[in-house]
């Protein structure tokens, strides 16, 4: 299951709850003329809104690219070792500024998905791909295994992923989010190519991160 169909307004639904709390606080704090709770809950408001926008992406369509799941910026490419199949982990940390919208990297099927509570070190801290709470989901592609992680962080307590196993995935699909802050982790076969360097910004579903091979 994935969320793909036109938006009338392009913000994630997951959002609403938290806009509507925020609007009825402003609106509590305008009735009560209370100026300063006002410009805060308006701010607040407007945050939340941007915080959870959704923005349409143009999708490479050669079969063989591999885009990115997330926007943020890679913060480690390293190898390591799954099973007994050597990856190479590239690393997105999200900021509260980026669009936090998951997208899949490749088209297949979700073969394997699955959730691991743990901790909540901050996102970028090199332990969080192994000890912070996360799901994964393992999509295959003529036999090819592509693993992504959803990370949560020190703020980021909430992960919402909707496809199942079984479910087939459309490169550039929306697959989920990561409330507030939050760390994405790319593994790729060893064999695949990589086109991104450490410090780099990337943006979900559209910037090429690599290469199957």
């Amino acid at each position: 299951m994935t969320h793909n169909k036109p938006k009338l307004l392009p913000i994630a639904k997951e959002g609403y709850p938290f806009i509507a709390i925020s609007l009825v606080f402003y609106y509590f704090s305008y009735a009560l003329q209370n100026s300063l709770l006002t410009y805060f809950f308006l701010f607040l408001s407007l945050f939340i809104i941007y915080f959870f926008r959704d923005p349409e992406r143009t999708v490479p369509t050669e079969e063989n690219l591999i885009v990115s799941p997330a926007d943020g910026k890679v913060v480690a490419i390293k190898p390591v070792i799954v099973g007994n199949e050597t990856y190479n982990q590239i690393s997105i940390f999200l900021s509260v500024f980026n669009v936090h919208i998951n997208r899949a990297p490749i088209t297949g099927m979700i073969s394997d998905k699955k959730y691991n509570p743990g901790k909540f070190l901050v996102a970028f801290a090199e332990k969080a791909s192994e000890v912070n709470e996360q799901t994964s989901l393992t999509i295959t592609n003529d036999n090819k295994k592509i693993i992504v992680k959803q990370i949560a962080g020190l703020i980021a307590r909430r992960i919402v992923c909707w496809p199942q196993n079984g479910d087939m995935i459309k490169k550039g699909d929306r697959f989920g989010l990561i409330k507030f802050g939050s760390r994405v982790d790319l593994l790729l076969p060893s064999q695949c190519k990589i086109n991104v360097n450490v410090g780099e910004k990337v943006k979900g579903g559209s910037t090429i991160i690599g290469e199957l091979r």
